[in-house]
């Protein structure tokens, strides 16, 4: 039983350093606003990352969608993650191609990619973003660790604090969506 307590102990020390520093709020209103703008001038929010990650960004694009807290409309997102899209550009292009073409067919300037790297070193992920910013589209990170190359490509990057396990930044991960979820409802909502 201790050991399960030390996990909890373990999460909540990762969770106290992120909520110590207030740029990481500024980072996440930030995010929101831009990503409330783009959806109040016609643009989507596309989002994509590995393993669970991929589950982060699904469930960001599904809350968006479809419904989060309370009755709203529909707002345009969509996770880059149907399996027959990702196995055949993988097996066409690689795997490190899986994200950056379905930005390439799919993405418009003015558009949002919402890039979850727990490393910020996924090469898919950071091909995703190269290519949303070739497509003047603005890239917003959930990197952890030290940001890896990621942090330098995105418009706004939101860190977790380093841990030696990607869990630990995937449960600092999923508060960060669910507050950018509800920063885009209330920019919406005005």
């Amino acid at each position: 039983m201790n050991f399960i307590k030390r996990q909890f102990l373990e999460a909540k020390h990762i969770l106290d350093s992120f909520i110590s520093d207030d740029l990481h709020f500024q980072q996440i209103e930030k995010a929101g606003v831009i990503m409330a703008e783009a959806i109040r001038n016609n643009h989507k929010i596309m989002s994509c990352g590995n393993g669970g990650s991929m589950c982060d960004a699904m469930h960001f694009a599904e809350e968006l969608s479809g419904l989060f807290r309370d009755d709203r409309r529909a707002l345009p997102a969509m996770a880059i993650s149907d399996p027959s899209y990702l196995t055949c550009t993988a097996n066409d292009y690689g795997f490190k191609a899986i994200f950056s073409r379905f930005i390439e067919a799919l993405g418009q300037p003015g558009d949002i990619l919402l890039a979850i790297s727990t490393s910020g070193n996924s090469e898919n992920v950071i091909n995703a973003a190269l290519e949303a910013k070739s497509k003047g589209m603005s890239v917003v990170g959930l990197t952890g660790k030290t940001g890896g190359r990621l942090a330098e490509i995105c418009d706004v990057e939101i860190r977790a604090p380093h841990s030696e396990y990607s869990d630990r930044t995937q449960e600092i991960h999923i508060k960060i969506i669910h507050s950018l979820i509800l920063v885009v409802e209330k920019e919406l909502v005005k």
